[in-house]
């Protein structure tokens, strides 16, 4: 991943729990920077690191995801004390993503065509993977953008990783709320996503992945290891639930049925 420095607080956007922000970087771009000092801290942007780089290796489409150093004088000049109070709260490296100017959210009753039931099925497989439980009717996350559907905001997926001590006991378990999910009615070919994606997830990948991750993320309050032991411990995670994915496909076949 590139790291940039971000030079220019934009504007909030508040409709996002977390209040990230449109901001301008040393690269002359435009991105949405999640706040290191935000409510989930520094785990909500593992999630959104780790589960970009999955959405990549299964060739989904997600906006380029960057480090982004944050220097707290960023927010001297806003007016609102919560800004200033979150910017204070996230020196140092933030993430950030692509800005995709002029998008509007995805309307499951308008932007059907945008979608099919190929990529339905392998979005469905993809959230179903890294528990994300945030991509409903009420809040899909996802955009258009020139006609094509971008996924967006995975800082709420890997949830189990809050409070986590490191077990594994439930690193295969299904992944009930899927029968949530937006596109589950288009999701009709589950069964061949599940074969065309699983492959693609290897211990390397989730080792590359995870050695990405900074180690100042992963020592956060509650954490059970050091570092090394931390990403140890995720690609363990993760391998384990790949090994027993049956469990989720079946519970998708069962939404579905539902």
């Amino acid at each position: 991943m590139r790291t940039v420095s971000i030079t220019r607080y934009v504007t909030p956007l508040r409709e996002g729990g977390s209040m990230p922000a449109i901001v301008e970087a040393d690269d002359d771009g435009l991105y949405v920077l999640k706040f290191r000092g935000a409510g989930q801290g520094t785990k909500a942007l593992i999630a959104e690191l780790v589960s970009g780089a999955i959405a990549d290796a299964l060739g989904l489409p997600i906006p380029e995801r960057v480090f982004a150093e944050v220097d707290t004088d960023l927010g001297r000049t806003e007016a609102d004390p919560e800004v200033q109070e979150l910017v204070q709260a996230s020196g140092g490296t933030n993430l950030a993503l692509d800005y995709l100017p002029g998008s509007v959210n995805f309307d499951p009753l308008a932007d059907l065509d945008a979608t099919n039931t190929t990529l339905a099925s392998r979005i469905v497989w993809f959230d179903a993977f890294i528990s994300n439980v945030d991509r409903t009717p009420r809040n899909t996350n996802m955009l258009i953008w020139h006609g094509k559907l971008w996924l967006i905001d995975h800082g709420a997926s890997l949830y189990f990783h809050h409070g986590w001590n490191g077990s594994l006991e439930k690193a295969a378990a299904p992944f009930t709320h899927i029968q949530d999910h937006v596109l589950l009615p288009q999701a009709t070919e589950i069964e061949a996503a599940d074969a065309e994606l699983a492959p693609r997830l290897t211990a390397a990948f989730f080792e590359e992945t995870l050695a990405q991750v900074p180690d100042d993320w992963l020592a956060s309050e509650g954490a059970f290891g050091d570092p090394p032991a931390l990403r140890a411990t995720y690609v363990a995670y993760f391998q384990r639930r790949l090994e027993g994915r049956a469990a989720f496909v079946q519970e998708v076949l069962r939404a579905r049925g539902a």
